[in-house]
């Protein structure tokens, strides 16, 4: 099969479509009859030096394919495959690839140095493959192996400690890889292309070396190859190498102390006059240094009273030469970043770490930088002003408001003048401006706002004015519309002062809607979520006439996208794009005009009309349209409550649709919060379709390829169903309460070192004990002894999760709250099991010692249950 590999292999490259499909279907075959075989031939392709280019990177690159991939649920199945196969096969595929790595063919050392890496991360972690790291410091410790050999093991390395997780190496195989990685970065001893490698090595590395740096000579060593390699005379070693220093700076913040002063020095040189691209890691440092240090204010207090910040200080220290420095980086704009938001040049990155900085430092900023902001305000030069208004947005949030106030009081009118500026860019500046300053200093509700009733109007009339300005300028002042209401959301009398001006916002965000000249749809999203914005923070009692004019308007533009022609997938997407944010805007404004009685009948009213328009864009079927529309349905639902009925029968089909599409998780996890919707509004009128909603949630509970976000919220839908159909629920249990009952199992097992796998353990354990509440109230006044056999395993559960400290809040209300429920639905029927039971003293006196009211309102409430069970 060796000759024949070779041929599918550049056959499946072919320019030839029946060449090529003919070429991929008889590789399939091969993998498919004989998988670890296949993987074999792959390897023996890459690393034969006599092959085609062509072929061996093809081979590889199916070979890296069948070791892993994006997709968790595909990853395992690999991971599985690759396990399952001999050892002695496997043997030969890492051989072939160790040799490979000596290959004089760059692309396939290269690609055998990822390979390596991903069969390393399967198989260290188990303990296999031990001679690996040995094998790998082998070449890099023998004086004669070649230059081109050093470099790809350097690579293998660094792929390998990117793969695997610092625990899985002992420290004496550490200590070895990172002094190989340090001489490979030794510049008397080797070439560019090795020192590359080896500085990029030390990056994946660094997570690893963390007894390193708790060893000060091991430290002065590292830091000093970094500091010295920082200085290469080539450009990609220097970026490599600074690189490294972000992550120091991340990594290691608490022992940086000494090598400060040579740092500074390091990374201001590069700001000043290096490459962008070694520029830009140099200012990351120090934004990095900034996350460390807010971090630390975040979440420690110093010990003993105002004995200084609980960090080294670093920013503070550095303030009087680092601000300047970063200032000087704000005029150094490209002619065309203000056209495209995904520019990442030295002044986008200097603004940031100026507004890292400014949090960093609160008020010790503001007259470092206002002088810069006075002195180039009003030059000729655009580049000046820009800058200057720029560097002022920056420093908004961290300072206190008695700092900005007076400044930001004495700069608004001199702002809303510049938005009449000759140049774009500075314009553009100004409106984010403006946004930043309305996000962070107009807060009505909270006592203080820069915004007084004598100047609204005027702000209102610049921004209304501007909005019809050049796409991006407008794109920014939709985002400074959004915060300038949003100020007013809650703020009670002072939320009249924005009524008389709604509908003038209103017709201009709809205006900016249609424009045609935003290139991209990113206007037109902007103007509708700022739309959204106005109609959620409206004053309803004053506005209600408003929305109301509204409503028929942006149905009628739902309507007119079933038009659209639809030529090519470009079209259809825009199409999709536009009916979401219609849909968004509709959900908004049934949530509003639902909210009071008075305007309920408007949307009562409109209700036929309006789910026509949803079943219509069903029909359209685009996902983000699926779920813009699901998410309004669950809003009409919830406003038409049990008229909703009525539209059962055309839509549970695309509830349906939307429990099954595991592809699209968001749309799944989306349906099953709007069937929870639905129960809440037709109570046991959703019987007739229980049988289907339920036999597809147990479904999906089931499926290993739905993401495992959406499960919980199926657990909480299943308490929804039961207290909508109460006794009819039996038939389910069955069927839901093991399934309930195994997740609980699954919650006592989980991982708790990783964060992620916690947040996820917390909303799993939430839900188990919501779908319990609601089925225990659901059989309350009618059946209450079909869930007597599942009150031991239950009262297990909350017994397990009282004892773990790393349940949150929202854990610790559902299960005291699950355990009133349980004494107030089963009452003496578990009289036996609670004096059993000498958790529930303990954990509910320590709810009761909450500072959360509701809280201890609940624990208060199931207290009383439990007592009342116990005299029984």
């Amino acid at each position: 099969m060796a000759m024949e590999i070779t041929q599918f292999l550049l056959a499946a490259q072919s320019a030839d479509a029946k060449v090529r499909t003919e070429a991929e279907a008889r590789l399939r075959q091969f993998q498919e009859q004989n998988m670890p075989v296949f993987l074999l031939s792959l390897s023996v392709e890459l690393s034969n030096d006599d092959k085609p280019v062509e072929s061996r990177r093809l081979a590889g690159i199916v070979l890296k394919n069948s070791l892993d991939a994006k997709d968790a649920i595909r990853k395992e199945q690999l991971v599985q495959q690759w396990m399952a196969i001999e050892i002695s096969i496997k043997s030969q595929i890492k051989d072939s690839l160790l040799r490979t790595l000596g290959s004089s063919v760059p692309e396939a050392r290269h690609t055998a140095a990822q390979v390596i890496a991903k069969i390393a991360s399967i198989e260290i972690p188990r303990k296999q493959w031990p001679e690996l790291i040995g094998s790998l410091l082998n070449n890099m410790t023998q004086q004669d192996k070649p230059a081109a050999l050093k470099q790809a093991t350097l690579e293998a390395l660094g792929y390998v400690c990117e793969e695997i997780s610092h625990q899985d190496l002992v420290q004496d195989e550490v200590n070895a890889v990172l002094t190989a990685v340090v001489q490979g970065m030794n510049l008397a001893e080797h070439g560019p292309e090795v020192r590359l490698a080896a500085t990029k090595a030390l990056y994946n590395a660094l997570e690893f070396a963390q007894t390193n740096f708790e060893n000060e000579m091991e430290r002065n060593y590292i830091m000093k190859v970094v500091c010295d390699t920082a200085m290469s005379k080539e450009v990609e070693i220097r970026q490599a190498a600074f690189e490294c220093l972000v992550a120091i700076a991340s990594a290691y913040y608490e022992v940086l102390e000494p090598y400060m002063q040579t740092l500074f020095q390091l990374t201001s040189n590069a700001v000043k006059g290096d490459e962008e691209t070694v520029a830009l890691q140099a200012i990351e440092f120090w934004s990095s240094i900034c996350d460390e240090e807010i971090e630390l204010q975040e979440f420690e207090s110093p010990e003993s009273g105002d004995s200084g910040p609980p960090h080294s200080g670093f920013i503070e220290k550095a303030l009087p030469s680092l601000v300047p420095l970063l200032l000087e980086t704000l005029l150094k704009q490209e002619e065309d970043q203000d056209q495209d938001d995904t520019i990442w040049n030295i002044s986008m990155a200097g603004g940031t770490c100026l507004g890292l900085v400014a949090r960093t430092v609160g008020d010790a900023i503001v007259p470092l930088v206002m002088p810069f902001v006075e002195s180039n305000i009003l030059k000729q030069d655009w580049r000046c002003r820009e800058a200057a208004t720029y560097a002022f947005g920056s420093i908004l949030e961290g300072p206190t408001v008695e700092k900005l106030s007076p400044l930001v009081q004495a700069g608004l009118d001199f702002l809303l003048n510049t938005m009449k500026d000759g140049n774009n860019h500075v314009k553009d500046t100004t409106a984010w401006t403006l946004s930043r300053i309305f996000e962070l200093l107009h807060s009505p509700a909270s006592g203080f706002s820069i915004i007084s009733p004598e100047n609204l109007k005027r702000v209102v009339g610049v921004l209304l004015e501007s909005i019809k300005d050049a796409p991006n300028v407008a794109e920014k002042v939709c985002g400074a519309i959004y915060y300038l209401v949003q100020g007013y959301d809650d703020a009670g009398p002072s939320a009249s002062l924005l009524s008389p001006y709604l509908t003038d916002i209103i017709s201009c965000l709809i205006s900016t809607a249609d424009r045609t000249d935003g290139g991209d749809s990113k206007l037109r999203s902007s103007a509708y979520e700022t739309l959204n914005e106005v109609v959620r923070c409206s004053n309803i009692a004053e506005t209600s006439s408003v929305i109301a004019q509204l409503l028929p308007v942006i149905m009628n533009k739902l309507g007119q996208t079933m038009d659209i022609q639809i030529v090519s997938s470009d079209d259809r997407e825009k199409q999709g794009d536009l009916q979401a944010s219609l849909c968004g805007v509709l959900q908004v404004i049934i949530q509003k005009l639902s909210s009071t009685d008075e305007t309920k009948t408007i949307i009562l009213q409109a209700a036929d009309q309006i789910m026509l328009l949803f079943l219509k864009v069903f029909g359209c079927r685009s996902s983000t349209v699926h779920e813009e529309a699901m998410l309004a349905i669950g809003a009409l639902a919830y406003a038409t409550g049990s008229q909703f009925e009525k539209y059962m029968p055309e839509f549970y089909k695309y509830l349906e649709m939307g429990l099954q599409n595991f592809e699209e998780y968001q749309v799944c996890g989306i349906t099953v919060g709007v069937v929870g919707d639905i129960c809440r509004a037709l109570d046991d009128k959703v019987l007739p379709y229980c049988d289907g909603i339920m036999g597809l949630l147990l479904k999906d509970l089931a499926s290993s390829e739905l993401h495992r976000s959406v499960k919980p919220p199926i657990f909480s839908c299943f308490g929804d169903i039961a207290l909508a159909i109460g006794e009819h629920f039996e038939k389910y249990v069955p069927y839901a309460l093991p399934m309930m009952q195994g997740a609980a199992e699954i919650c006592a097992k989980m991982e708790t070192a990783d964060e992620e796998m916690v947040d996820y353990g917390n909303q799993l354990r939430r839900s188990i004990f919501e779908a319990y509440s609601g089925i225990l109230q659901g059989f309350k006044t009618v059946k209450p002894d079909v869930m007597l056999p599942y009150a031991q395993h239950l009262l297990k559960f909350i017994e397990l999760v009282s004892r773990d400290n790393q349940r949150d809040e929202s854990v610790t209300k559902a299960a005291v709250a699950v355990m009133g429920d349980l004494a107030d639905a089963l009452g003496s029927n578990i009289k036996l099991l609670l004096k059993d039971c000498l958790f529930y003293d303990e954990f509910l006196c320590e709810c009761l010692r909450s500072d959360d009211e509701q809280l201890k309102e609940t624990a208060g409430w199931t207290q009383g249950m439990i007592q009342r069970v116990m005299v029984l």
